[in-house]
């Protein structure tokens, strides 16, 4: 009687972490879990850049990922996921586009050509905000 009473009472005071296999346990549960998470954002994701399919299927996806998760989750991604690349490729590209685009606008990669750049600077010149000197680098650096 005394033994059994030792076993659970050791036990009883390992706690929620006492065993090496609830830690491992925990962590497989967490890994799945935010696996799921990212894949489910993943999908929603791709359900809202996808142009070609209309609202009301992009609402029926929506509803059968809140009723039917793993099972939409695992259909999606088999009938549509060669899809998810291409749009997820298409979105990086514009991003990345639109992003070249901002920094040479704040570079200063202007579109002007030499000759507006010089007729800036010789009405700058002319109206005496820049001096002779500062106007002969900046025709030099447009001619450049």
């Amino acid at each position: 009687m005394r033994l059994i009473d030792a076993v659970t009472t050791s036990y009883e005071y390992q706690g929620f972490w006492g065993s090496f296999w609830d830690i491992i346990w925990w962590f497989l549960l967490i890994f799945v879990f935010m696996s799921y998470l990212f894949a489910l954002f993943a999908v929603i994701g791709d359900l809202f850049r996808d142009h070609k399919l209309n609202g009301g299927w992009k609402a029926v996806w929506i509803f059968f990922l809140i009723f039917v998760p793993f099972l939409t989750l695992l259909v999606y991604l088999i009938a549509r996921g060669s899809g998810m690349a291409r749009r997820s490729a298409e979105a990086a590209a514009d991003m990345k586009q639109a992003q070249d685009e901002y920094i040479k606008s704040v570079a200063g990669g202007s579109a002007a050509s030499p000759t507006e750049e010089i007729a800036k600077a010789k009405a700058l010149l002319d109206a005496g905000t820049i001096t002779q000197a500062e106007y002969d680098a900046l025709k030099a650096k447009a001619l450049a």
